[in-house]
């Protein structure tokens, strides 16, 4: 087991830390962020404390910083040349890194999503996933990406998850007009969709042609709603929004 220090306590390094709780780490959260850190202090394997105690006391560093907040706070900070650096944030390069953490080289990027807390939250890492895996892989799946530019794109993807909700929300509203139950319907469509999309990722061959197919009855509700959307733009409104993440996460076409 790993002794693992959390730099930045906002919601995702609450769930992350939530995640690994009660597997024989002892854990050190950074005293900013009160409100996270007050309720992670209550767990048996966690310890608050300062960015420099945590980083002397960690093999396993993981950065949960804002960009701006990263480049002022880590240059200050004495890190050692073999501990192991996790970082989840975004628009901070491993080059940035490898000049940030100075001289700890041992450095991985990865994408927790909230529900991490949970686990099967899909982890995509760059350049290895090896840090990732020990820490993180008992409850959640590893891809390791071949490419900077790969993993700044699941980055960009990642963005979907509020449109997917925002959705959800409407789908709700209108469906509780009928019910008189918000709650219910809530519940009931996100039932509905994540069990329906965990079967598909789960299956043995993911065929998302297939699925669609198989809601593509001429004339049936799906295939009428989503021809409706499609009058609408909706996929090419769609890769519009990620394409203008193109410049802030360096999706250039080479590399």
């Amino acid at each position: 087991m790993a002794t693992i220090g959390f730099i930045g306590t906002g919601e995702i390094a609450s769930a992350m830390v939530n995640g690994i709780t009660d597997q024989g780490h002892q854990i050190y959260v950074s005293n900013r962020g009160k409100q996270y850190a007050a309720k992670l202090s209550l767990l048996s394997d966690v310890q608050i404390t300062n960015n420099q105690d945590l980083i002397d006391k960690s093999d396993i560093i993981i950065l949960c910083l804002l960009k701006n907040t990263a480049k002022k706070v880590l240059p200050k900070l004495n890190f050692r040349k073999y501990q192991k650096i996790i970082s989840v944030m975004v628009d901070i390069s491993v080059a940035d890194l490898n000049t940030l953490c100075n001289p700890a080289n041992n450095i991985e990027i990865t994408i927790p999503l909230p529900f991490i807390a949970n686990g099967n939250c899909p982890l995509p890492c760059y350049p290895t996933g090896l840090t990732v895996s020990e820490v993180l892989g008992k409850n959640n799946r590893i891809f390791v990406v071949n490419s900077e530019r790969g993993l700044n794109a699941h980055f960009a993807v990642t963005a979907m998850s509020s449109v997917f909700l925002s959705q959800v929300k409407i789908s709700s509203k209108w469906l509780s007009q009928f019910t008189q139950d918000k709650d219910s319907s809530e519940a009931y469509i996100l039932e509905m969709l994540g069990e329906y999309l965990c079967s598909i990722s789960k299956s043995n061959t993911i065929d998302l042609n297939g699925a669609i197919d198989a809601l593509n009855t001429s004339g049936g509700l799906n295939q009428t709603l989503r021809n409706h959307m499609e009058k609408s733009d909706i996929s090419n409104n769609l890769l519009v929004g990620l394409n203008d993440f193109r410049e802030r996460l360096k999706l250039n076409l080479t590399e």
